[in-house]
């Protein structure tokens, strides 16, 4: 194992040996989103354990089963640590709904998922723009520090419920 050569590194040293102090490889760290606020965001949705997934463009050859990786929040400090289950390189089109709706965001549907897909890869190369025939890697994983709280039940003073009240059963 090497020494950390940079504060950042041993703070990253620090999170990773708070899970495993017998981890000896650095996992690669990340933060999902392209800004501290959707960094904050997507982080909160994996902590809840609602986001168990995620989708990147380009494909990354690196990331593979058995991984673990850091997540690290808005500001750049390690928050989580994960590893990954499965990766799949295919088609933009072929994802599917359960897949899209294991990502955790929006409303949870394939199309608000593939809009929201287009949004954010097109503003990652702009040297390549995005297009619905691209390949890309949808990548599962769980959370292995800290474990991920259970999702809350929204209560009755919720903004869920006030603006949408349950629904009559008998249509």
């Amino acid at each position: 194992m090497s020494s950390p050569e940079t504060a950042t590194e041993q703070v990253l040293w620090d999170f990773v040996h708070a899970y495993d102090p017998g981890i000896e490889t650095l996992p690669d760290a990340f933060q999902f989103g392209d800004s501290p606020d959707m960094a904050d965001r997507l982080l909160a949705l994996v902590l809840s354990g609602q986001k168990v997934a995620t989708t990147g463009w380009p494909a990354d050859p690196s990331i593979h089963p058995g991984m673990l990786s850091v997540v690290l929040d808005g500001q750049g400090q390690p928050a989580a640590l994960i590893r990954t289950v499965k990766v799949e390189h295919i088609p933009f089109l072929d994802v599917s709904a359960e897949f899209a709706a294991s990502e955790g965001e929006g409303d949870l549907t394939l199309d608000w998922w593939r809009d929201a897909h287009r949004t954010f890869f097109g503003r990652q190369q702009a040297d390549r723009p995005f297009s619905d025939a691209e390949q890309v890697q949808c990548e599962t994983f769980e959370v292995v520090w800290p474990e991920p709280a259970a999702p809350a039940a929204p209560n009755a003073d919720s903004p869920v419920n006030r603006n949408f009240p349950p629904r009559d059963h008998t249509e």
